[in-house]
């Protein structure tokens, strides 16, 4: 019979080098947020709610230009309505393609529920944008690393943006850090006018420089993931070079008005609040990740990436092979959550994925999964993908919780 509590301490003392390191990285960017809080003047004023049309918001103005300072950017769109990441992409990529345009996704196939918006899947006549005449293509990684030969051989003239998703999504490849994203914007940029844009949702503040610093034009996430801290109930961002960002405002709102409107109806203070957690938010994610991975793979699982590998967002992956292993793990995700931890989540038909998926998300903001939640979908290798802990005792706790379900299960048998 294992003992948990010993293997935790065990754990932990293996990992305290890991730990000390990612204090640094969120002291770092602690440091950057906290200076250009201090640049741009942010007060209590900032904080005031705004109606109708929203003209002359400073709240929201203050808030693109820390957003835009701290992750390197020329501009930044960061608004309450943009309802999650995927909308934020969308709207990205509906801004900077027109028809006949091709979009490149270089690291593979797209998450899944990005595949409807791009017309992979769903219904034709829909507004996808197959049916605005984009066309797509894409190269897939090789040895987990972005193939430049394909890529080089498919930046044909038809390509107007070149797609790169930072994070695995439900696929079995690794993370790329900002600075495999800079390597390959770079190699975009040397042979094509084409934009670069990265799907940055689970990335922000994992490392001390984001890819917009390193020459992407377009970067897009969610601000109940990393940037939000906990704190932002809703929303979503944009930021990059200053056409790219105009291109996608046109698109969130009307060509002509773009980011100089939208009342921000008492949002701004939970959004500033948020960015000012999230380097520490974030790092309390990514120990927690980082446990999960340790108690796991002691307990025989694949863990990718491993406990001690290096990390460039907060996703842990844990692999299962059998289905109910997944459930078993999820169901100990969400008795341990803070929030409707009396729930048991089963497998559902959810809109946007192409299997069922299994979620865990007992969290104080509905869906953020920069708290601690669980999800997978119902395919073979049947892996949980694991992300959040606001605090790294309380994502220690739902760690070993889940734990101690898997291993019912396993000693059933």
């Amino acid at each position: 019979m294992v003992d948990l509590d010993l293997l935790a301490e065990k754990a932990e003392k293996e990992l305290s080098l890991r730990f000390a390191a990612l204090e640094k990285t969120a002291f770092e960017n602690t440091k950057k947020v906290l200076a250009s809080f201090k640049k741009h003047r942010v007060s209590e004023a900032h904080f005031a709610p705004t109606t109708g049309y929203g003209y002359d918001d400073r709240g929201r103005e203050v808030i693109d230009a820390v957003y835009a300072e701290v992750f390197g950017a020329e501009s930044a769109l960061v608004r309450h309505n943009i309802v999650n990441g995927t909308h934020a992409l969308a709207t990205g990529l509906y801004g900077l393609l027109r028809p006949g345009d091709t979009l490149l996704s270089v690291t593979g196939r797209p998450y899944d529920t990005l595949e409807e918006v791009i017309g992979l899947t769903g219904v034709p006549g829909n507004g996808s944008l197959a049916d605005y005449g984009v066309r797509y293509a894409q190269t897939d990684l090789k040895d987990g690393k972005p193939d430049f030969e394909s890529i080089g051989r498919k930046l044909t003239k038809s390509v107007k943006v070149v797609f790169i998703q930072r994070s695995k999504g439900y696929l079995n490849r690794p993370t790329l850090s900002a600075e495999n994203i800079g390597e390959l914007t770079r190699f975009v940029k040397a042979r094509s006018d084409a934009y670069v844009m990265v799907d940055n949702c689970y990335g922000e503040f994992t490392e001390t420089i984001e890819p917009t610093a390193l020459g992407a034009d377009l970067m897009a996430g969610s601000l109940i993931k990393n940037p939000g801290g906990g704190m932002a109930e809703c929303g979503g961002y944009l930021c990059g070079t200053k056409r790219a960002v105009e291109l996608a405002s046109y698109r969130l709102t009307t060509v002509g008005a773009g980011g100089e409107v939208g009342a921000t109806v008492g949002q701004n203070k939970n959004i500033l609040k948020g960015f000012f957690y999230a380097p520490h938010t974030v790092k309390e994610a990514l120990k927690t990740a980082i446990f999960a991975a340790k108690i796991f793979e002691e307990l025989g699982f694949e863990a990718e990436p491993s406990a001690h590998a290096p990390r460039y967002d907060i996703i842990q992956a844990l692999r299962f092979g059998r289905p109910e292993l997944l459930c078993a793990f999820c169901r100990g995700i969400q008795w341990g959550s803070p929030i409707d931890a009396f729930v048991t989540p089963e497998p559902y038909k959810m809109p946007g994925y192409q299997d069922e998926v299994i979620m865990a998300a007992g969290t104080f903001t509905a869906g953020a999964s920069i708290e601690l939640s669980a999800d997978g979908p119902m395919r073979p290798p049947y892996t949980a993908y694991f992300q959040g802990g606001l605090t790294y005792e309380s994502g220690k706790l739902g760690v070993l919780s889940a734990a101690k379900e898997v291993l019912a299960l396993e000693n059933q048998n």
